[in-house]
């Protein structure tokens, strides 16, 4: 479907109220949910039964209105009903966040400019695991179902679990005492994928999922059971340039100048699967008056199969100009080739499969009691996550032939090559290489005690005192090998060809797991009983971490200057101590096990006031001042090592070579937030905020000036640097439009905009610090009434840095995007709802830009998405 035509139905939609109340009057009774929000009871709002999108909007203010620290909340529109499909996609249109993009999917958030280091991560109040290399959690792995909502502190209180320098995400799932009677939902979802058809695989893929809540024992006790089964197709094209030959580069135009030319290129069309499913169980029981207690458990499965065909060219590097009469056509622009034609070129064919299986599991047992004016509570967790994951390649090279090309930049991305790459005749031997099989494994931890009580002491009307103990450990093994044919060449049979405009015709293998057995032997793509390599060794490490927390908290309430006010005050003593271990070669040896490790204690303390500045205390200016820390990623802090030592006899040349760095420091920040905050109506919010940030000892890679072993050493390595100044500001308008004239009451906007400025620079290629988007925003128009819902989302960042792959001093700045998104939805019956969903209506793509040259861009296309669903409630 062209975008114009895209375009044209989302206005008819989204403005065309006049046929939703004709539908809701045949109806009947349709659920008319802003009328009935607006006639809620007391009582109704107790038990937490919130449904629509106002609803919904208006929930979540009422936390941020009331909450004593400075807050973004995302509320539940119904019982397993949050506003997108994954909690990822909701965060990420919250003032002052983002989410960079994995598979087309929100993953990892970013906030306030800074990246996924800073961003804490909890599920009821308890930290989590992750599968990936560090701290950072994917957040597309909690879908709606299984949460009533969350809420994202930017600024720091006493009780919070330290890490979130940036902000911590407190993921919530349902209450079921909260709730008055059984209630439950399902929903059933067809994902359409335009692209997966034009790379030649299944487009329509399903989605289901379902909440179920009651209670037993005359109310006593409480029980949910939330699922959610996706099978999202996971398709791709891709173009990547692989950089310029900077240091061995010839003159080719004969114009006295050295002209840099390209050391290759690289496409990709993908066509996969990624399978996710999860279930949620929680019990609550209410024992007596003075004793509630909570069991809960949640488990997440993600699988990915992702089988793709690249291409790969060489010969294009002209190392020290051995190749130079090959070249012609040249476009040079700013002293780089971008565009050319080299002849006696070849290109390679990989037919590669690509799995990544992660596991997440998150459970514990919550006590709260009352011993007289004390309310104890004790809090027992733990949070296993592992990935395994494996890429597989069957690489064929070609004969010569004559490449053409163009990467001139700005998603301009040409080449060609004369050889049919769609006939497997063009190709030679196969070969597989499996590089790598890996497998992260993290386990955390945790208990928690506090103590709380009233107190008349002048402000103070509250203290708390509490301390939390934990224990994490994090690993990583890879295994790396390759393999000859056992058996003969790989039929033509064997393969499809896939044919794309602006793509090499590509040759999928139909089977590849069949075709691997059979060509390389059973079992060549299973790792048992093979030896790892010496890099593979050097690869793997072992993190281990234990913390533990005191902390003392007042809460504030009472009148200053004739204005009443409100707050807490308090402060966190941390105390960690670090283990990593892993192996370390010297001079090309043997590698040896080897670990370090040192501990620290940090004191955060923390002050948050609201001072109403009316007397209905709707204009409330708030005021926060605290230190915090963010702990250094684990996969940094391992043992691993590898080393050069000039052995000849009086030498005084220092070691050098490359290392984790097990004695890393946590990044301290020194944090100040002022807002203003306007609640001028119902569900009606405008805000003004600015915050800053001077972060301390600050984590990048570099080459580090260190000592060894009593011995001066020049070492790449991650190392804690002087940091500097983060400081943004962000506005906030959000409104129901009710004073329009029927039938445009229905309407409502929430809009949003932040701006963050850094001097901190990362120290690759001098980038700015990962996450700074100088420039976020959001806009969300909505309209709701007589049943139904439309809701159409735009969604704003400016070019900032990313981390994409596991090597810290792999970063690349990622490009502006502009994602839109739109939903409706239309009661059919009291129960019954359909429900339309636009994804990534412009079609935006992922834009990757290295080492500074608008030259070297990797570009993904995800494609546009769309969902089409039922959802019943009983």
């Amino acid at each position: 479907m062209k975008p114009t035509r895209m375009a044209a139905l989302v206005r008819a939609l989204f403005l065309f109220p006049a046929v939703p109340a004709a539908l809701a009057q045949q109806a009947g009774d349709a659920p008319q949910a802003a009328d009935a929000v607006a006639a809620t009871s007391t009582a109704q709002v107790q038990q937490i039964t919130v449904t629509g999108i106002r609803a919904s909007l208006r929930s979540a203010l009422s936390v941020k209105e009331n909450s004593n620290s400075i807050v973004e909340v995302v509320s539940s529109e119904d019982i397993g009903k949050l506003p997108d499909t994954t909690i990822a996609e909701s965060l990420a249109r919250l003032p002052g966040l983002s989410a960079g993009l994995d598979r087309g999917n929100a993953s990892q958030i970013v906030a306030r400019g800074m990246g996924e280091r800073f961003i804490g991560a909890t599920l009821n109040g308890r930290e989590l695991a992750s599968s990936e290399p560090g701290r950072a959690v994917r957040f597309e792995q909690f879908p709606s179902e299984s949460l009533s909502g969350a809420v994202v502190y930017k600024t720091q209180n006493a009780d919070l679990v330290e890490g979130g320098v940036a902000t911590t995400i407190d993921l919530q799932t349902v209450q079921p005492l909260k709730y008055n009677g059984r209630q439950a939902s399902i929903k059933a979802d067809a994902l359409y994928y335009p692209l997966a058809k034009d790379v030649g695989t299944r487009s329509v893929r399903p989605r289901l999922g379902g909440i179920w809540i009651d209670q037993f024992a005359d109310k006593t006790v409480g029980a949910a059971l939330a699922f959610s089964y996706q099978k999202q197709p996971s398709v791709q094209e891709r173009k990547r340039h692989w950089g310029f030959n900077e240091d061995h580069s010839v003159d080719l135009n004969g114009d006295g100048k050295v002209d840099k030319t390209p050391w290759g290129f690289e496409d990709e069309i993908k066509r996969g699967t990624n399978e996710r499913s999860s279930v949620l169980g929680k019990l609550e029981w209410k024992a007596s008056p003075d004793a509630f207690i909570t069991a809960d458990v949640y488990y997440a499965k993600d699988k990915i199969l992702e089988p793709s065909v690249q291409h790969w060219s060489s010969d294009l590097g002209n190392w020290d100009g051995y190749e130079s009469g090959n070249f012609s056509n040249l476009d040079i622009r700013n002293g780089y080739v971008v565009g050319g034609t080299l002849r006696d070129a070849s290109v390679s064919t990989h037919s590669t499969r690509w799995f990544q299986n992660m596991d997440n599991l998150a459970g514990g047992l919550n006590g709260k009691f009352n011993a007289g004016d004390w309310k104890i509570e004790a809090d027992i967790a733990t949070s296993r996550a592992s990935r395994d994951s494996q890429w597989a390649d069957v690489r064929q090279y070609s004969g010569n032939g004559t490449l053409n090309w163009s990467f001139t930049g700005i998603d301009h991305q040409n080449y060609a090559f004369t050889g049919d790459t769609g006939n497997a005749a063009l190709f030679g031997t196969p070969s597989l290489y499996v590089d790598n099989d890996g497998h992260v494994d993290d386990r955390l931890n945790s208990a928690q005690l506090s103590a709380a009580r009233p107190l008349e002491l002048g402000l103070v009307n509250r203290i708390k005192f509490g301390a939390r103990f934990a224990d994490r450990e994090k690993s990583y093994r890879q295994t790396t090998w390759n393999l000859s044919p056992a058996g003969a060449a790989i039929p033509a049979s064997a393969y499809e060809t896939v044919s794309i405009p602006g793509y090499f015709p590509a040759l999928f293998l139909r089977d590849f797991d069949g075709t691997v057995a059979s060509t390389f032997g059973n079992g060549a793509t299973d790792p048992a009983g093979r030896t790892q390599t010496t890099t593979d060794l050097l690869a793997g490490w072992r993190v281990k971490e234990r913390t533990s927390a005191l902390y003392a908290q007042a809460d504030l309430d009472g009148d200053v200057f004739g204005k009443s006010m409100r707050g807490n005050a308090g402060v966190r003593v941390v105390h960690t101590s670090q283990t990593g271990s892993g192996m370390g070669q010297v001079n090309g040896g043997t590698p040896t096990e080897r670990s370090e490790g040192t501990s620290y204690t940090r004191v955060l303390p923390s002050v948050n006031l609201i001072f109403n500045l009316d007397q209905a205390q709707k204009q409330q200016l708030r005021f926060s001042v605290a230190r915090a820390m963010s702990r250094a990623p684990l996969d940094e802090m391992r043992a691993s090592r590898q080393i050069s030592v000039d052995t000849t006899a009086g030498s005084q040349q220092p070691l050098s070579g490359s290392a984790g760095n097990p004695g890393l420091l946590p990044m301290m920040s020194n944090q100040a937030d002022l807002s203003y905050q306007w609640y001028f109506d119902k569900g009606a919010l405008l805000s003004a905020g600015v915050f800053y940030k001077h972060i301390g000892s600050y984590i990048g890679i570099t080459t580090d000036n260190t000592t060894i072993d009593g011995r001066a050493a020049v070492i790449s390595r991650s190392v804690n640097g002087p940091g500097g100044d983060v400081h943004g500001l962000e506005l906030v308008y959000q409104q129901a439009l009710t004073m329009l004239p029927a039938p445009f009451d229905g309407l409502g906007i929430a809009a949003n905009y932040s701006y963050n400025e850094s001097n901190i620079k990362e120290y690759v290629n001098n980038f700015s610090m990962v996450g700074l988007m100088r420039h976020n925003a959001g806009a969300t128009l909505w309209y709701e009434k007589n049943g139904f819902e439309a809701r159409l989302s735009a969604n704003y960042h400016s070019p900032y840095v990313r981390m994409p792959q596991w090597d810290p001093s792999y970063l690349i700045e990622n490009a502006k995007e502009l994602y839109v998104t739109a939903n409706f939805s239309q009661y059919l019956t009291p129960q019954l709802q359909l429900r339309l969903g636009l994804d990534n209506i412009t079609n935006q793509k992922v834009i990757e830009t290295r080492a500074g040259n608008a030259y070297v861009q990797n570009v993904m296309n995800y494609g546009r998405r769309y969902n089409l669903g039922l959802s019943y409630k009983f």
